[in-house]
């Protein structure tokens, strides 16, 4: 046999197995079980981030009041970006994530940069929520051993993962439910603080705190930029009901509730949590470290509020692992049915989970319990490391905003019958793209995200290296066709992207 016909041959395999994992049977597709309670209250985890609880101390003390406005305008950027993924995803429904609509309407290397940064954004992320974690546990049981509760949390997390994506949902809806309510305590325990004239030693609690101590911009616009460069990590997350768009019930009605809802939760939870905490107390009294809700529960007297919050933050950082967990898990599910990640990964157990994806996603977390034991500079060093992960989440949604450019222009007949169109359109893609470089600026502003954002072309340098092998791999030219023309329900589609 020539070595040509064993290519063909090959390549024949190839395509077959791609077909059967692309559009084969219903086994090796996810089950739409995530409900509507489910996805909404996933979207508000996704959009409250441990940052508001432990980081908004350092936010104020840096912004001073204008940090309100800087949440309202990072919130009213990112509502665009998500209406364009929404729209994007409902499109077709055949769109497991993102990186589907990214391949589909970019080409293969779009799927391949988006998927795997994504999934490299969440590993950096889980790992520094398993040492987050670590360190609230040692906090609320003094002299504990760190790597106990680091490695619980993870067997707990693949534990409940392992059944079925409803687990992962009901388990999101209740961590997301525990933020909810501890930001509404906080916010009417500040408003009876403030209409009751409480005194404390810092003055009294009143609305006029907000500009009567060097006006709402007292760092200037140096300030007010500052205040970007920190806020715009705790909205990373935002975009996760994306990726649970292929295990959504009825996301025509689902997913659209949940991205429309964006804009008033961030009014409710940032904006609204962060006047009430600077009315209550003078922004000058915040410092970088401090958890402000702490301070305020403290104010009202109750002396228990410490405990209360760490369990609050804790569990907080269990949300943001448990996200991880899932959406790397999917993100590698995708990437293998698409030829950009090995085939074992590709595979559902019979509660249709990718068991064999959410096993690597937990083993890398692994890795988090190991650095527990790196050195004292480790809270400095994953600083650093969680930026250049928001770096790569812009990235992402850029990626987003790109493949809609694309889709207006080369689906307008979809664009045209769109029931969920983005506000704006095309105009608005490019305001908001304006804005993320005006955020990349922002972080060259300061010594610490400059560093980071200066590292961040290593990973990309990576990811250009492996790609450079894998396009040249037979089986991912024929797993990336037979995806293509599914998804696209279109045979042609086949030999068009072996053709690019």
């Amino acid at each position: 046999m020539t070595s040509q016909e064993q290519e063909s041959r090959d390549t024949t395999a190839a395509q077959s197995a791609a077909h059967e994992g692309a559009a084969g049977g219903d086994e090796q597709q996810l089950r739409r079980a995530l409900s509507n309670r489910h996805i909404q209250l996933l979207a508000i985890g996704g959009a409250i981030g441990t940052g508001l609880f432990m980081g908004s101390g350092k936010t104020i003390s840096v912004a001073g009041p204008s940090v309100i406005f800087v949440y309202m305008i990072i919130g009213f950027m990112l509502f665009f970006v998500m209406r364009a993924m929404g729209e994007l995803l409902l499109s077709n429904l055949k769109y497991k994530s993102f990186s589907d609509f990214a391949s589909d309407l970019l080409g293969p290397w779009a799927g391949f940069f988006t998927g795997w940064t994504y999934w490299f954004c969440w590993v950096v992320t889980g790992v520094a929520d398993v040492i987050a974690i670590a360190g609230y546990t040692n906090t609320l049981i003094p002299g504990i051993p760190l790597w106990i509760p680091g490695l619980a949390v993870i067997l707990i997390l693949l534990a409940l993962n392992l059944p079925s994506v409803a687990a992962f949902g009901e388990m999101e809806f209740w961590f997301a439910l525990i933020k909810i309510v501890a930001i509404v305590a906080l916010i009417i325990t500040g408003l009876v603080m403030i209409f009751t004239g409480f005194q404390h030693d810092a003055g009294t609690a009143s609305f006029a705190n907000l500009w009567n101590h060097g006006g709402m911009f007292p760092h200037g616009f140096m300030g007010f930029v500052a205040g970007f460069q920190i806020a715009v990590f705790a909205f990373v997350g935002i975009e996760l009901v994306g990726t649970a768009a292929a295990e959504t019930k009825d996301p025509t009605r689902n997913l659209p509730k949940a991205i429309n809802a964006i804009p008033i939760r961030i009014l409710l939870f940032y904006v609204g949590a962060l006047v009430v905490l600077m009315a209550v107390t003078p922004w000058t009294e915040y410092v970088a470290g401090e958890s402000p809700f702490i301070a305020m529960f403290a104010l009202a007297g109750l002396g228990i509020a410490a405990t209360v919050v760490n369990l609050v933050v804790l569990t907080s950082a269990m949300s943001s692992a448990n996200s991880g967990i899932y959406s790397t898990s999917r993100m590698v599910f995708g990437l293998a049915q698409d030829g950009d990640a090995p085939q074992l990964f590709g595979r559902l157990s019979r509660r249709r989970v990718p068991q064999n994806a959410l096993f690597l996603s937990c083993i890398l977390l692994l890795s988090g319990v190991v650095l527990l034991y790196a050195g004292k500079d480790i809270g400095t060093a994953f600083d650093m490391v969680t930026t250049v992960s928001a770096v790569c989440f812009m990235f992402v949604w850029t990626i987003f905003l790109l493949s809609y450019v694309v889709y207006r222009r080369k689906r307008r007949e979809e664009a045209a019958r769109s029931t969920f169109r983005m506000p704006g359109g095309v105009v608005m893609v490019y305001v908001v793209l304006a804005f993320f470089v005006f955020i990349l600026w922002a972080l060259t502003t300061q010594p610490d995200t400059l560093t980071a954002l200066l590292v961040t072309p290593i990973w990309f340098a990576v990811l250009c290296g492996a790609w450079l092998f894998v396009r040249r791999s037979t089986n991912h030219l024929a797993r990336h066709a037979a995806h293509i023309a599914y998804l696209r329900d279109d045979s042609a589609a086949a030999d068009e992207t072996e053709t690019a």
